[in-house]
């Protein structure tokens, strides 16, 4: 070949990785950097061992150039005989039916595709070409949206059957080896428009400032990401050991109060993430705010206080252990986590900052108040406007308007901290009631759509 540029990183990791060679599935997308990986895997690749085919997906986003890239992709690999398989979806019907973004429901049916090849035609591994400032830019993409370490760790060189050889490498270093080696490809045009997505205006806008201040700032960030991840891995197998300690049913997953007092506080959140996993729902929409709340049904040590949680989760405690279940949560006091729908007795509740549809509406209250749903309680009293000022038990005001002991029994009653704030179908007690239309508490009842049992 003539060059000093042969991408030594790349094979020198290849080789540790499979150091009989492999038969391995590339990802193609027809750009420069996957064009450079499926010519090093086809010229280099059989002296080392290593079969290699292609895979391009059509995200059917970009219209004819998509279909240009996917015919491009197919024609280059017939004429080096490079055995191809093509796959496309439609990412806007999954956007649309999913409510992803257009970069997660394209990634979703692009994995799809690439594991499902992989797993019928026999491939040991899919490798992609994400390179040092692919990487360099998700580091400062997790730290602008807000990340722990497992974020500023990057980009992994290996998941499971997915490898990425080229993370040590930079784009620069990829284009100079093509214009070596006189490797074509094609280039997606939205690539060249910094508003079309957060990462290209990283790389069109801020990397290169960035570059202004050291040259290499790219391969440093991802060289730091790369030791990251390895603290990072110690970390995994730290809260494994607390998360052996969790038994694990259908729809439900337990562990000792007395093993998380043991847990370090820095780990706390990658061991709820970790039952969060063991569950089954995976941590996917799993936030600090959620994470929050579990630590203060904890400290609460308060059996039958439960949370809702994404996912139809519900967090409660019981016989001195955490519970988290998607079983469906029976009638009981379920403290309320903003913005987080809670199924409760036939009833969708949830607390809002904002008036919105059916609901009762509470003073704003003091800051780190709770609020909570529980059973109507018939000995409790409320102080209604037309009580005239003179509390009535809620028992009373149901007999006033008719309402039957059962009915009674599945209406939603708040309550802020230990004091009863408001019954629904009954009303909100003078002391908690909003100033007009000013700002409020709102807390958002609906009622399921179809009735649902609720067991212990």
């Amino acid at each position: 070949m003539g060059t000093t540029n042969d991408l030594a990183p790349a094979r020198e990791f290849l080789r540790q990785q499979f150091p009989a060679g492999a038969r391995v599935l590339c990802a193609v997308s027809g750009g420069l950097d996957s064009m450079c990986l499926l010519y090093l895997l086809d010229t280099w690749g059989p002296s080392a061992g290593f079969t290699a085919a292609a895979a391009h997906f059509n995200h059917q986003l970009r219209g004819e150039t998509a279909d240009r890239d996917e015919e491009f992709v197919r024609a280059w690999c017939a004429e080096r005989n490079i055995p191809y398989y093509a796959g496309r979806g439609d990412t806007r019907a999954l956007v649309a039916s999913e409510g992803l973004s257009v970069e997660a429901a394209a990634r979703t049916l692009r994995y799809t595709f690439l594991e499902d090849t992989a797993a019928r035609e026999g491939f040991d591994a899919i490798l992609t070409a994400h390179h040092a400032d692919d990487n360099a830019e998700t580091v400062l993409l997790n730290l602008i949206r807000g990340t722990g370490s497992a974020g500023l760790a990057g980009i992994p060189a290996r998941r499971g059957n997915l490898v990425r050889p080229f993370l040590q490498i930079t784009r620069d270093t990829l284009a100079a080896y093509a214009a070596d080696h006189h490797i074509p490809h094609v280039e997606d045009e939205t690539n060249a428009r910094a508003d079309a997505a957060d990462r290209n205006l990283l790389r069109l806008e801020v990397m290169p400032l960035l570059r202004r201040i050291n040259p290499r700032a790219a391969e440093h960030m991802s060289a730091a990401a790369g030791r990251l991840r390895e603290m990072e891995t110690g970390l995994e197998d730290l809260t494994a050991r607390y998360l052996r300690a969790a038994s694990r049913q259908s729809g439900r997953v337990t562990i000792p109060l007395g093993k998380l007092a043991e847990v370090p506080e820095f780990l706390w959140p990658k061991v709820l993430l970790g039952l969060f996993d063991l569950l089954g729902t995976g941590r996917r929409d799993i936030g600090a705010v959620h994470l929050e709340a579990i630590g203060r049904l904890w400290e609460s040590h308060g059996n039958d206080a439960r949370i809702s949680l994404p996912h139809g989760v519900t967090a409660r405690l019981a016989a001195s252990r955490l519970i988290l279940e998607t079983l469906p949560p029976p009638r009981t006091r379920a403290e309320l986590v903003m913005g987080c729908p809670l199924h409760w007795g036939g009833y969708t509740v949830t607390l809002l900052d904002h008036r919105s549809g059916e609901g009762v509406a509470l003073c704003p209250g003091q800051a780190g108040e709770r609020v909570a749903v529980a059973p109507c309680d018939g000995g409790a009293r409320l102080t209604l406007p037309e009580t005239h000022g003179g509390g009535r038990t809620v028992k009373r005001l149901c007999l006033d308007r008719g309402i039957s002991f059962a009915e009674r029994e599945s209406l939603p009653a708040i309550y802020v901290g230990d004091r009863l704030a408001a019954v629904w179908g009954l009303g909100v007690d003078l002391c908690f009631l909003p100033e007009g239309n000013g700002p409020c508490r709102f807390i958002q009842i609906m009622k399921d759509t179809e009735e649902k049992t609720y067991e212990k």
